[in-house]
């Protein structure tokens, strides 16, 4: 029997943290298999759940590789079928408004706020992660926020794995007259980024002030190579990329210019913080949002 299927499994919050940092050090992981956790309640902050999502139905094959991302005896998994829907615009509806940093994030159900020296963003549900919701991207407005307030000036920046645009947007919004390029992994992406800079009034194409959007893996892309060095690198994905994406990151921003790191939990924040310590960056600031490490770090300026 085909279809969507999910494999569900009850635990503590540290043993479903362990999880996830495991699977992404899985490299025989199949990247079919999307992998969540998240706590129950507000009132039971240390009661997890970890979700796996399937293309078809888990097999022994398929239980053994979640089981093996546990330490120790793993938790009881629970096989359901899911409907034909789309889980991730279906998560996503009815999502209240947030509030990060000067940015107000609604979907289109919600009107924009009317308060002044806000940006209002519209964002909705769909197949593409960022919608502001997450700690990691709601870390990030504020951190861009908080880049502006200092005086940052950036004329040329990327969001690498941008998912919806959002941070490309913010970016965008808070200093008008850059240079902009997003890209990700997913093709899905380039059709969610070019409707959502519509409905926000963000012109696509080449040139300063407009965005650019390519499709690629990491910093993978002819564009994003020859636009480098940038002013303010984002990246708001994973910590395992994060770490190998080191590297690249260094040889992309300028000196003296800005990278915004985030999709890495807290207790992963000391190594990714040690890799790019070792690739020249130091640290400007930090936030901790939920269990969620946002860094803003500096490029070292060569002597």
């Amino acid at each position: 029997m085909s279809g969507t299927w999910k494999l569900t499994a009850f635990a503590d919050k540290p043993s479903i943290q362990a999880a996830l940092v495991a699977q992404e050090d899985a490299a025989d992981w199949d990247p079919e298999v999307v992998l969540t956790g998240f706590e129950l309640a507000d009132d039971r902050p240390d009661e997890w759940r970890l979700d796996a999502y399937f293309p078809r139905e888990p097999n022994s094959a398929d239980r053994a590789m979640v089981t093996a991302l546990f330490a120790g005896v793993p938790p009881d998994l629970h096989a359901e079928r899911l409907p034909d829907t789309d889980w991730v615009t279906e998560s996503q509806q009815d999502l209240e408004p947030i509030r990060a940093g000067r940015f107000h994030v609604h979907t289109p159900d919600h009107p924009p706020s009317a308060a002044s020296g806000l940006i209002n963003l519209a964002i909705p549900a769909s197949q593409a992660f960022g919608t502001g919701q997450h700690a990691t991207t709601a870390g990030c407005l504020a951190m861009l926020d908080a880049m502006k307030r200092s005086g940052a000036i950036i004329r040329n920046l990327a969001d690498v794995g941008t998912g919806t645009g959002l941070l490309a947007f913010a970016a965008l919004a808070l200093w008008p007259r850059a240079l902009a390029t997003a890209s990700d992994i997913d093709p899905a992406c380039a059709g969610v980024v070019e409707g959502n800079a519509a409905a926000n009034g963000f012109a696509l194409g080449g040139r300063a002030g407009e965005l650019a959007m390519v499709v690629a893996g990491g910093m993978n892309h002819p564009l994003l190579q020859a636009r480098a060095p940038y002013d303010l690198l984002i990246a708001n994905i994973l910590a395992g990329p994060l770490v190998e994406l080191a590297p690249d990151f260094a040889r992309a921003v300028a000196p003296g210019g800005h990278l915004l790191l985030a999709g890495l939990l807290e207790r992963q924040e000391p190594r990714v913080r040690s890799v790019y310590s070792r690739s020249g960056f130091r640290l400007a600031s930090r936030l901790v949002n939920g269990d969620w490490s946002i860094l803003w770090l500096r490029r070292r300026k060569r002597r």
